[in-house]
């Protein structure tokens, strides 16, 4: 079983306008043919997709990501199963726009979590089925905390990495009603700063305080650029996937045009190995990345993964990291 995950998948702006070229497959470039050859995609996505609904005004907020409803094509063309929408644009649009996403998702028969019309909607896991395997998905966010999701009004599943004032107790019920309903458990998380290139002694505790409660698998995104791979009691937790798709400014030193695909093999339940495939954005679609920006995001991310104890193997334009349980 082959189980993709990527980082911040963003839509909107100048990427909005070119979401139909190449019937809908643009924006994927030559990437497209991973996503469809795995058996589940999974990313995070970092805009609203929506033609209703205004920018958000109710607090000071510089970024405001809106694609429209074609952008579910360009997700089905893709074959993607999933996407996290706990994150800082999922109600850059308002509510309206929200409800319109959530439809449109259901509709296209895309799975989601981490946002909903209420609390309990923001916090259930999505589950995903795979012959006999079942692949649960919890998402969470520390960014916008007025976005949280209360009982009766629509948000995020906010969670802050401090776990204080009764959220740890939150992130127990939600990692546990995914490990009951599911063979896999998938922690997906979009928190902490930004351009850092390697998690806080903070966000390492909270993911390790994830894997505790049962989740197999930890994956991150929010940072712009990818961060290390741990294995942790034998399970991996991506610290930070970085970006996939966008159409932002390029840090010259931090490169956040560049990042992986991360594809996660599993046999009877459990993650064995994760192979990285260097990527790159360029003219709002990614691509494979050419050799010399490949090696280079692969010495980075060699470097990093060492620092959290990870070897890694890099070989034929690729990083491959065994997954040994204990």
């Amino acid at each position: 079983m082959q189980i993709i995950l990527t980082g911040d998948v963003m839509l909107g702006r100048m990427v909005n306008s070119v979401l139909d070229r190449d019937r809908y497959t643009y924006v994927w470039g030559d990437t497209i043919d991973i996503f469809r050859e795995a058996d589940l995609s999974l990313v995070n996505l970092e805009c609203v997709i929506s033609s209703k609904g205004s920018e958000w005004s109710k607090t000071f907020k510089v970024f405001h990501f809106r694609a429209n409803p074609d952008a579910i094509r360009v997700l089905k063309t893709a074959s993607i199963d999933y996407v996290s929408l706990a994150n800082n644009h999922t109600l850059d649009y308002g509510n309206e726009a929200l409800d319109e996403m959530l439809c449109l998702l259901k509709e296209s028969g895309i799975s989601y979590s981490g946002a909903g019309r209420n609390l309990k909607e923001a916090m259930a896991p999505s589950v995903l089925h795979l012959g006999n395997t079942r692949i649960g998905v919890t998402a969470l966010t520390d960014n916008q905390p007025e976005w949280e999701a209360t009982a009766d009004s629509a948000g995020v599943n906010y969670i802050p990495l401090s776990l204080e004032n009764g959220y740890a107790d939150r992130l127990k019920e939600c990692i546990t009603s995914a490990r009951e309903k599911s063979d896999i458990v998938i922690a997906s998380s979009h928190v902490g700063p930004h351009f850092r290139e390697s998690p806080s002694a903070e966000y390492v505790n909270f993911a390790h305080r994830a894997i505790d409660l049962g989740a197999d698998v930890y994956w991150g995104h929010s940072n712009h650029m990818p961060q290390g791979i741990e294995i942790y009691k034998g399970r991996p937790i991506l610290y930070d996937c970085g970006d996939f798709i966008d159409d932002y400014a390029v840090d010259r030193q931090h490169r956040n045009d560049l990042s992986f695909i991360f594809r996660l093999s599993a046999e009877r339940g459990k993650i064995d190995s994760i192979e990285l495939v260097p990527t790159m954005i360029h003219d709002f679609h990614a691509s494979t990345a050419p050799s010399s920006e490949a090696d280079l995001v692969m010495r980075r991310m060699a470097y990093r993964c060492g620092r959290l104890g990870t070897k890694c193997i890099i070989e034929k334009g690729r990083i491959s990291i065994p997954v040994y349980r204990p």
